[in-house]
């Protein structure tokens, strides 16, 4: 096989191998129409592969509390932006931005995490608004 052809082999098993992976991370459970933010405390923060997860303990009116569960990025990607397992403590008040899931359970596709402070920790490895929904 020639240099050229094998070349060519390969960019082409890339770009299915891309579309299949592409596939496998559908958002089609959440609701993308709108960023909703949930207030409450952090739990756990799981840096493992091939998704990172937060967890956060929200208080209901009546004073239950139910656990949320936030999709993130895997540790790899997370790093890359910057973002580090020891950035979310348990016991820290947050505000969690996240495409909640559109049949209701406790749980979405986490976007960002606001500290007390005010402080911002951005894990979204998409970026759209509610402005992009609209369009």
């Amino acid at each position: 096989m020639s240099r050229h052809s094998l070349s060519a082999a390969l960019l082409i098993a890339s770009l299915c191998a891309g579309k299949q992976a592409s596939a496998h991370h559908s958002a089609v459970m959440f609701d993308m129409s709108h960023i909703s933010i949930i207030q409450g405390t952090v739990k756990d923060f799981q840096w493992t592969n091939p998704h990172s997860w937060l967890l956060i303990e929200v208080a209901a009116a009546d004073g239950a509390t139910s656990t949320w569960s936030f999709e993130a990025g895997p540790p790899t990607i997370l790093m890359r932006m910057g973002v580090k397992k020891a950035d979310f403590v348990a016991g820290e008040k947050v505000a969690v931005h996240a495409w909640a899931m559109k049949d209701g359970m406790p749980a979405g596709l986490l976007q960002s995490v606001v500290r007390a402070d005010g402080s911002t920790i951005n894990v979204a490895a998409l970026e759209r608004t509610d402005k992009d929904a609209a369009q």
